[in-house]
């Protein structure tokens, strides 16, 4: 998020508010209880904001750690490239000479390469923010995600009781939701769907799986059930998700004479 003009104060739940102005970006991490609002009762206030995933789970838990939840000034080289990001983003959007395919690769790339000027920051602010979990809290969350990954890869849905879980690694079932979601931002169930939606998005773009081989091979115990949360998932059915991937993968092969991976 990054204010425009004007001033906007952010209140995040126990804690004290933070006021920033043009130029200063805030990155609230995921679940985070808060409120925006304009700092003056007079003037006129503006700001941007994208909302954004990542699925690196050791990125996503330093983001938190570091950087999140904190006003990062205009100053600072990173709330620079963000705030030239957003804008650059924006220009995409209402560029009318490109077509949707371009507009939203080069949204990506732009993404991307704020990503990496994040990754080149994090040192700087490790040294100066306290840390939001312990080095213990870190290891209890990242063998959780990894035993869901695990159950996940080798559709084994038994393997995936969050309850399970955190008997295996002798915590309790609260005490691993807490450490889960103040690492990665997310409670265990939600990482699961993700990790789920993932897989499903990746086979149903093999020709040789199946929507019912694929609805299988994600844990689901029939099609119906896994056509149904597909559609929560990505606001389509997975026939129609299947055909717009392979359309495109055709389109592009023919077009380059080559494989599109």
């Amino acid at each position: 998020m990054c204010v425009v003009d004007g001033h906007q104060t952010t209140q995040i739940k126990n804690q004290t508010p933070v006021t920033y102005g043009p130029g200063d970006v805030i990155i609230i991490s995921p679940g985070t209880l808060h409120v925006n609002y304009n700092a003056s009762k007079s003037e006129s206030m503006t700001y941007c904001c994208i909302h954004f995933n990542i699925e690196s789970l050791k990125l996503r838990a330093e983001i938190i750690r570091d950087i999140a939840n904190i006003p990062i000034m205009s100053d600072n080289d990173l709330a620079k490239v963000a705030s030239d990001t957003l804008k650059e983003m924006l220009g995409y959007t209402g560029d009318k000479d490109l077509t949707r395919e371009e507009r939203d690769l080069r949204i990506e790339i732009t993404f991307y390469n704020f990503l990496i000027q994040i990754i080149h920051s994090l040192p700087e602010f490790s040294n100066k923010n306290s840390a939001k979990y312990t080095e213990r809290e870190a290891q209890v969350a990242r063998s959780m995600a990894t035993l869901i990954e695990n159950g996940i890869d080798n559709n084994e849905p038994e393997a995936l009781n969050v309850g399970r879980i955190c008997q295996s690694l002798n915590i309790s079932t609260g005490y691993g939701h807490r450490v889960f979601r103040r690492v990665y931002g997310s409670t265990p169930l939600h990482f699961i769907e993700e990790q789920k939606y993932s897989k499903a998005k990746m086979l149903l773009g093999i020709p040789d799986y199946s929507i019912e081989e694929v609805a299988y091979m994600t844990g689901f115990n029939s099609l119906s059930n896994f056509s149904k949360q597909f559609k929560k998932w990505a606001n389509l059915t997975p026939s129609k998700y299947q055909q717009q991937v392979l359309h495109k993968r055709k389109v592009r092969a023919i077009k380059e004479s080559g494989f599109f991976e």
